[in-house]
């Protein structure tokens, strides 16, 4: 599965873009948000922790959505519901430990997840940018 994962990188020029916007919301976000924080190991762990897995929800969802044109309709309709509700629930066990954890900041991790809308969003002009 991670040999796919690589070739579908290596190939998807949107899944590239976006991955690129994600750290660069990343790092944008520990430039500056670190500085007006008090635990600032936990907050950049958080972060990255919600980067990391913003990133590997991309690449699933990538491959979700090629793996299920595969099929017929309804059940492309029934495997790409499956793969949405495994990515929710492993964001739900990542929350989870991070709260339990006690150290790693839960609002930092939320930001880095968001950094997959942000991604999206920025995904057009993430494109112009790089094909210049």
């Amino acid at each position: 599965m991670f040999l796919k994962m690589k070739r579908m990188i290596q190939t998807d020029e949107t899944l590239q873009e976006m991955l690129l916007a994600m750290v660069a919301f990343g790092i944008l976000c520990q430039l500056t948000v670190v500085w007006f924080v008090e635990a600032k190991t936990g907050y950049s762990i958080g972060l990255w922790i919600g980067v990391f897995v913003a990133a590997c929800m991309a690449m699933h969802m990538d491959w979700s959505f090629e793996t299920a044109f595969q099929y017929d309709e309804s059940t492309a309709q029934k495997m790409v519901t499956k793969q949405t509700l495994i990515r929710y629930g492993c964001v739900v066990i990542v929350c989870a430990l991070v709260m339990k954890s006690g150290f790693i900041n839960p609002l930092a991790t939320f930001l880095g997840l968001m950094s997959l809308k942000v991604a999206a969003y920025l995904q057009p002009f993430t494109h112009k940018l790089i094909r210049r």
